[in-house]
C-alpha cells in the first residue's frame, strides 16, 4: 500500500514520534510511506529511513493557506498514487479531507487529543475509520461528534522497546532522588501543581533533583516564567533543571527515579507514561482521560486527583520510601507495556485498519422521487448489486413513500429514508441529512434522481466519486457525469446510461417487487370474500392517477362502458386506487348496479396491490405507479397515455399495449386540462379490442 501521513510539523512530540515510527515500519515491510508536514527537526531522520517527505505549510491556520494547500496536496496524492491519506491533526485534516475527495484515496484520521466541541474539530470524525488512543476519546468522538461506533478503532500509542530499555528501579537508586516531568510547558500539563508538590517532597528527600523536560510554545512564555518564579519561591532553584526540548528521551528516563504526569485536563493517552514504564521508572499520574487505560492504581502506578499538589507529594513520598513498592509497580508496568504497547502491535493494528478501510467500500444510490420512479429503478439497483457483490455495502436514499416497497429489496444493505415534508424539510433539514450521509463515508454515489436536491446531497455526502447526468441544473457537483441527451428515451435505459460509466453492461431491464407471504394471503382472502373463482378471468382497472395529475385520468363514462363490455365477456373487474378514490369508486359502482365490481380502492398497501395485480389477466391503467407495479409483476397491461410521453415513462414489459392520441398539444405535461381531449379520444371499444388481443 501507499500511505500518506499528514501532520503540522515534524518536531519532537508524541504525534511526531508516532508518525516517524509508523513510517519506518511501513518502509521496512514493503509499503510506501509519504509524510506531508510543515518541516522540522525529524525530517532528516524520516527520509533516512526510506520515507518520502513533502513540505507544505499545513500547520498554518489561515483560511487562505488551507485553500492553497488543498490542490497542492491533491497533486501529491495523484503523483504518489496514494491509497490511504492519514490525518493526525485538525488543520492538516481539513486539507487532507478535501484533497482526498478529488482522488480515490481513503481518508482516515487519528484523534491525538480530547478536542473541544467546536465545528473546526468535526473533521476528525469524518474519516472512513477514526483511530482513537483511548476509550475516553472513543466515547468523546461518539457522544460529542456523532461518529458511528462502527468506524471507531482503538489503537493506543506505542513504545519502541529497542530504544527504551528496562532497568530495575533498585539498581538505579543513587544518593539523589531524581523526579522528572516531561511535556510541553503549558497550563494543561499542571507544572505549577508539580512544583508545589516538589516543594513538599523536598522536606522528606534531602537530595532531591527535579528535571523539567520540554519547553513552552511562543504563546506560553509568560506561563513558563510563572513556573520559574514558583520554583524560586519554593526554594527549589538550586535542585531544579529546565532542560528544554530533548531528543533523547530514553537517556533522560535512564536517570529518573520517578516520573510525574500532572495534567489537569483530559489526556488522550499519555505516551510518556508507557515510555517510562518500558524503562522501569515508576509513575505517579493524575487520573485524567486515557491515563486510566494505562495505569491501574497501586498495581502498575499510582493515580492521584488532578490539581492536587498534596496528593502528588504523598504518592512521590511512598515511591521514595518504599523500594519494594517501586519495584512492584515498575515490574507490573513493564509487563503491561510489553503486552499492549509495543511498536510492532501499533503498526500491525494500523495496517489492518488501512486494509479494512480499503476493502469495506460503500456505495450510495440516490432516488428520491415517487413510488413509480422507484419501481423503475429496481432494474438499475439489481445491476449495481451484480457488479459490486463483494466487499461493497450498498445504501439507498429514498423518499418516505417508498419505505414499504424497499424494505424487502434483497439488493441493498441499508435503506436511508428522507422525509422532506417533516424532519428533512427546508434548508436546515437538507443540511442535517447531508451530515448524516457524510458520516457514513461513502466511496461513490450513483445519482439516479438527477435533480438539484439530489446533486447537492451527492456532493455534500463527501463521496470522492459521484455519478449522474449533467442536466444543466447542479450537475457540475458531480465529477463523473454525462449529458442528458435528447430525444427522450425509455426510463430504464436512461438509468442504464449512468451505469455504463461504472463499467456495468446492463442486459436485463425487467422490474421487480418483493411482496411477502402475508401480502399474498391477504389478497387471497380479499378475492375469496368477493366470490371470485378460479374459472373467472380477472381484469384490473386503476381509477385515477393522482390528485395532482387530474389530466391523466380516463373519463368515468368511458370506464363504465369498458366495465360493461368486460362483464359481457364473462370477466370480473377489480378497480384499484387509493383512499382518495373512494368517492369515484362509489360513483362508478352506482352507475353499474347490474355488474358486481370488486372494489379494492384504499384496501391495499403497495405490496398487497402488487399481489392483487398479479392475479389479473390484464391490467388497465394510466401513467401512474400501478402501471409500473404491473410491469414488475409480469402482468400484461394496457397503458393509457395522454399528457405525458410514453417514450419517457413506459415501463419495460413483454406483453403490453400503449393507447395514445397524437394531438398537436401532446405531450403537454399539464397537471390540469379543461378538455382532456387526449384521454377522451381513447374509446372503450379500443381498450376492449386490446384486452381481447392480450388475452389471446
Amino acid at each position: 500500500m501507499k500511505i500518506l501521513q499528514i501532520l503540522p510539523e515534524l518536531n519532537v512530540g508524541g504525534v511526531e514520534t508516532g508518525t516517524l515510527d509508523l513510517a519506518r515500519y511501513l518502509v521496512k515491510n514493503g509499503h510506501k510511506a509519504v509524510v506531508v508536514s510543515g518541516g522540522g527537526a525529524l525530517v532528516r531522520e524520516l527520509t533516512s529511513s526510506g520515507a518520502v517527505h513533502y513540505q507544505l505549510p499545513v500547520h498554518k491556520k489561515s483560511l487562505f493557506s488551507i485553500l492553497k494547500c488543498i490542490p497542492r496536496l491533491n497533486e501529491i496524492i495523484r503523483k504518489e498514487e496514494i491509497d490511504i491519506v492519514h490525518a493526525r491533526s485538525r488543520v492538516p485534516a481539513w486539507i487532507a479531507y478535501f484533497a482526498s475527495l478529488r482522488s480515490r484515496a481513503v481518508f482516515i484520521t487519528t484523534c491525538h487529543g480530547y478536542y473541544s466541541r467546536h465545528s473546526f474539530s468535526r473533521v476528525m470524525g469524518w474519516g472512513r475509520r477514526v483511530i482513537v488512543l483511548s476509550n475516553l476519546v472513543a466515547r468523546h468522538m461518539i457522544d460529542d461528534f456523532g461518529v458511528d461506533h462502527e468506524r471507531i478503532r482503538l489503537i493506543p500509542r506505542s513504545v519502541d522497546l529497542e530504544k527504551f530499555k528496562y532497568t530495575d528501579p533498585g539498581a538505579r537508586r543513587k544518593e539523589e532522588f531524581n523526579v522528572g516531568i516531561i511535556g510541553r510547558i503549558t497550563p494543561i500539563k499542571g507544572h505549577l501543581d508539580f512544583i508545589r508538590a516538589m516543594g513538599r517532597l523536598s522536606r522528606f528527600v534531602p537530595k532531591l533533583k527535579i528535571w523539567i523536560v520540554g519547553d513552552a510554545p511562543a504563546s506560553k512564555q509568560a506561563y513558563k516564567e510563572e513556573v520559574q518564579a514558583l520554583v524560586k519561591r519554593q526554594g527549589l532553584w538550586g535542585c531544579t533543571e529546565f532542560l528544554g526540548t530533548q531528543r533523547d528521551i530514553p537517556e533522560i528516563l535512564s536517570h529518573l527515579d520517578l516520573l510525574v504526569l500532572a495534567s489537569v485536563t483530559h489526556e488522550a493517552f499519555g505516551r510518556v507514561i508507557i515510555e517510562a514504564q518500558a524503562c522501569g521508572v515508576p509513575v505517579v499520574a493524575t487520573e485524567v482521560g486515557g491515563v486510566v487505560d494505562i495505569i491501574e492504581d497501586n498495581v502498575n502506578g499510582l493515580l492521584v486527583s488532578p490539581a492536587d499538589p498534596g496528593a502528588i507529594a504523598s504518592a512521590a513520598i511512598k515511591i521514595f520510601q518504599d523500594k519494594e513498592l517501586a519495584r512492584f509497580l515498575a515490574e507490573n508496568a513493564y509487563k503491561k507495556a510489553v503486552k499492549n504497547y509495543t511498536l510492532e502491535q501499533m503498526a500491525k493494528s494500523t495496517i489492518e485498519v488501512y486494509k479494512e478501510a480499503r476493502g469495506d467500500l460503500k456505495i450510495l444510490i440516490v432516488k428520491l422521487s415517487s413510488l413509480g420512479d422507484i419501481i423503475l429503478s429496481t432494474a438499475a439497483i439489481r445491476e449495481i448489486r451484480k457488479k459490486f457483490s463483494h466487499n461493497y455495502t450498498i445504501s439507498l436514499l429514498a423518499g418516505e413513500g417508498s419505505r414499504d416497497v424497499l424494505l424487502g429489496c434483497p439488493y441493498i444493505d441499508e435503506l436511508i429514508v428522507a422525509d422532506f415534508k417533516n424532519k428533512d424539510k427546508g434548508l436546515l433539514g437538507l443540511v442535517k441529512l447531508a451530515g448524516c450521509l457524510r458520516r457514513r463515508n461513502f466511496d461513490l454515489v450513483i445519482d439516479l434522481q438527477n435533480n438539484r436536491k439530489s446533486h447537492i446531497l451527492s456532493f455534500l455526502s463527501g463521496a470522492p466519486l459521484r455519478y449522474g447526468y449533467d442536466n444543466g441544473k447542479f450537475g457540475f457537483l458531480l465529477n463523473r457525469r454525462i449529458k442528458d441527451e435528447k430525444p427522450s428515451m425509455e426510463p430504464v435505459t436512461h438509468q442504464f446510461r449512468i451505469l455504463a460509466m461504472l463499467g456495468i453492461d446492463c442486459q436485463d431491464a425487467h422490474l421487480e417487487l418483493w411482496p411477502s407471504k402475508e401480502d399474498r394471503k391477504y389478497i387471497e382472502e380479499l378475492l375469496s370474500s368477493q366470490w371470485l373463482t378460479q374459472n373467472h378471468r380477472l381484469i384490473g382497472i386503476n381509477l385515477t392517477a393522482s390528485r395532482r395529475w387530474l389530466s391523466k385520468s380516463w373519463p368515468r363514462s368511458h370506464m363504465a362502458k369498458l366495465c360493461q363490455g368486460l362483464a359481457s365477456r364473462d370477466m370480473r373487474v377489480v378497480i384499484t386506487g387509493s383512499e382518495n378514490d373512494a368517492e369515484e369508486a362509489n360513483a362508478l359502482i352506482t352507475a353499474l348496479k347490474n355488474i358486481k365490481l370488486i372494489n379494492a380502492c384504499g384496501k391495499t398497501t403497495v405490496n398487497q396491490l402488487a399481489c392483487l395485480i398479479k392475479k389479473c389477466c390484464v391490467y388497465i391503467c394510466g401513467d401512474s405507479a400501478p402501471l409500473h407495479i404491473a410491469a414488475a409483476m409480469g402482468v400484461p397491461f394496457v397503458a393509457l397515455f395522454g399528457p405525458t410521453d410514453s417514450a419517457r415513462h413506459l415501463p419495460p414489459s413483454k406483453d403490453s399495449v400503449v393507447l395514445k392520441k397524437n394531438l398537436a398539444c401532446s405531450p403537454c405535461y399539464k397537471t390540469k386540462c379543461k378538455s382532456k381531449e387526449c384521454m377522451e379520444l381513447i374509446k372503450p371499444q379500443e381498450v376492449l379490442e386490446v384486452v381481447d388481443h392480450l388475452l389471446k
